[in-house]
């Protein structure tokens, strides 16, 4: 019997699990990836500069689905004995008891705790935020007093939640959102938050709110435990020992092992379709004709490389936005910013994952500390600190086009303009730009279901990830597309709407 031919487009966390889930539950299939680029993982890869290790955008490793857990941690068993940095600060962990020890395996998953933090009035603020006594000390009694009546107002009055201005303030009350989500949401999409729909929040944010974040602090000073945790709140979670790009490697070799196989360097410029099929798509000048297509490409690159699009599906294709992505990795000797935590870290730096940058007086909208990601992140982690400076853009503007010498110059400027560092500090740095990191939710996003609607017309044609969907997904619900794709693959299942509907609930629909 024939095996039929799958062609998937992208080798990215989305492209990948779909390969490596056909090939594991069935011997029908002979399943090909093509990956535009060099190298594995899209925005998940892992960049290795001089023994310095960058995550592009920072992917902590966490979900309520137990299917994602379990794929991660049969590729990647979590640490049975503490990394460096717990055994040199005598930190207790929650360790697996058969797991491997990360001093010696590369192979392993770190347990890791979770802090990122709002920089705002040159303060440290909880991110989500909380009401604690510290955040009313840094935002002053008056400060407090207006947020918190704002709050109540919202509580009162609620919005038609037609933007994610009206969705943040629902939930947080004008003066919190005027402080924290209003000029850091202009930062990460160019946009003010009244021009971009509120299914962006509903998907990043989930069912966070105030009385979520109070909820969570009473159940901790209670320590009552709950079997629902908001994302946003989660305090732990894993992460691979080299970065994220590790795990997806692995992920690489395994398929092969079973038979797959990735082209890189394959662009595909052309997909070909007749009779509401795909026949084939054209990568590198090389048709790939095939019986089935994956396809994690952006949308708008998809059926902007289609033939006889119709002319109005055409233009909403070509108008979905996109927010480009530059960061630099810097490396220092010292960080002025003081670690007044309990939380011991190597050369007592700031436990921070990452910093999310308020101030709206510079462009830089987050800082990742990497050292606290992962000390093997890190060639001289006691020694030295490894920063991520994130910048959002669009490709082709003044910030995208400057070149890597302008854009480290620009970024040191503004870290020493909010002295975080001096500039006696700085040891290296290096440059990494990203396109199409993140799909947008305006301009013509607003008749995207018109799209998914003529997209579903190709049965043999199915759209993962999270440019595959031009949806802000999570990497566990970029892989969970793939999960359901396969699903309908071996069962013959023709009605997509499972796949599309991933990330589309308020909640998780997993419990866990």
């Amino acid at each position: 019997m024939r095996k039929k031919k799958v062609i998937i487009i992208g080798a990215g966390p989305a492209g990948l699990t779909a390969g490596i889930e056909l090939l594991r539950k069935s011997k029908d299939y002979k399943v090909v990836i093509l990956e535009e680029s060099n190298e594995i993982g899209g925005i998940s890869k892992t960049i290795n500069y001089k023994y310095n290790r960058m995550d592009i955008g920072g992917h902590r490793f966490f979900s309520k689905n137990s299917e994602v857990i379990k794929f991660w941690t049969d590729i990647m068993p979590i640490q049975g004995k503490p990394s460096y940095d717990d055994k040199k600060l005598k930190r207790q962990k929650n360790l697996s008891k058969d797991g491997p020890d990360p001093e010696v395996e590369n192979r392993v998953m770190l347990v890791r705790n979770r802090v990122s933090r709002i920089y705002y009035l040159k303060k440290f603020f909880d991110y989500p935020i909380t009401m604690k006594l510290k955040t009313i000390k840094n935002l002053g009694f008056k400060r407090t007093m207006v947020a918190g009546f704002s709050y109540l107002k919202s509580v009162v009055f609620k919005r038609k939640e037609d933007s994610l201005e009206n969705f943040y303030i629902n939930r947080f009350g004008k003066k919190l959102y005027n402080m924290f989500f209003e000029k850091y949401t202009e930062k990460l999409w160019g946009r003010h938050p009244k021009e971009i729909s509120a299914d962006w929040g509903s998907q990043r944010v989930k069912g966070l709110s105030i009385s979520k974040v109070i909820k969570d602090m009473f159940k901790k000073l209670f320590h009552i435990k709950s079997k629902e945790v908001e994302t946003s709140l989660i305090e732990e979670f894993m992460y691979p020992k080299f970065g994220p790009g590790q795990l997806w490697e692995a992920v690489a070799k395994e398929f092969e092992k079973l038979g797959g196989t990735i082209l890189k360097n394959k662009k595909v410029v052309k997909i070909n379709q007749k009779d509401n099929k795909i026949i084939s798509v054209v990568a590198g000048n090389e048709e790939f004709k095939g019986d089935i297509f994956i396809s994690s490409m952006p949308l708008k690159d998809l059926v902007g490389g289609m033939n006889d699009v119709e002319d109005d599906k055409l233009e909403i294709a070509l108008g979905l936005p996109y927010r480009d992505f530059v960061t630099i990795g810097l490396l220092v000797n010292k960080l002025n910013l003081k670690n007044e935590t309990n939380i011991k870290t190597l050369g007592n730096i700031v436990p921070d994952c990452w910093i999310y940058v308020q101030d709206a007086d510079v462009k830089l909208g987050r800082i990742q500390i990497f050292n606290n990601w992962s000390p093997y992140m890190v060639k001289s982690p006691t020694t030295k600190i490894w920063l991520g400076l994130e910048y959002f853009c669009n490709e082709g503007d003044e910030f995208w086009n400057m070149s890597d010498r302008e854009c480290i110059k620009f970024a040191i400027n503004e870290l020493i303009k909010m002295d975080i560092i001096s500039d006696t500090a700085i040891i290296d740095a290096h440059v990494e730009k990203v396109k199409k990191a993140y799909p947008a939710y305006f301009d013509t996003y607003k008749d995207i279901d018109k799209l998914i609607t003529y997209l579903n017309k190709f049965d043999n044609l199915y759209c993962v990830g999270r440019n595959g969907q031009h949806r802000y997904n999570n990497m566990d619900h970029s892989m969970v597309t793939s999960f359901e794709t396969v699903n309908n693959i071996l069962n013959n299942v023709k009605d997509k709407s499972n796949i599309w509907n991933v990330n589309t609930e308020k909640e998780y629909h997993e419990e866990k």
